[in-house]
């Protein structure tokens, strides 16, 4: 499957990219390649295949919740470089 000179310049404008020539013609050819490699991909018979999220086997890796003592709030502004009594003092970031 070929894609044109045409087609990269569309999708390089919807995607605001500038190409010059050089630019243009590789990736005709590249994306040509690859679209090749998937038509390829696509004549084979995958009906009974299970459609999978991952090639490899994942199980969750996520702990149970569990209520436990916090860190005072003493100890937890020990060494802040700037604090009040229950807080972090940080520097204000937006406007306004």
């Amino acid at each position: 499957m070929k894609i044109s000179k045409e087609e990269v310049i569309h999708v390089a404008d919807l995607a605001r990219i500038e190409l010059d020539a050089s630019a243009v013609e590789k990736f005709s050819h590249q994306l040509g390649a690859i679209l090749e490699y998937v038509d390829t991909l696509n004549q084979l018979d995958t009906s009974g295949v299970n459609p999978t999220s991952h090639a490899i086997s994942r199980s969750n890796a996520f702990r149970e919740d569990t209520v436990c003592a916090h860190l005072p709030a003493e100890r937890a502004l020990a060494n802040a470089p700037d604090k009040d009594e229950t807080t972090f003092l940080v520097p204000r970031i937006i406007g306004g």
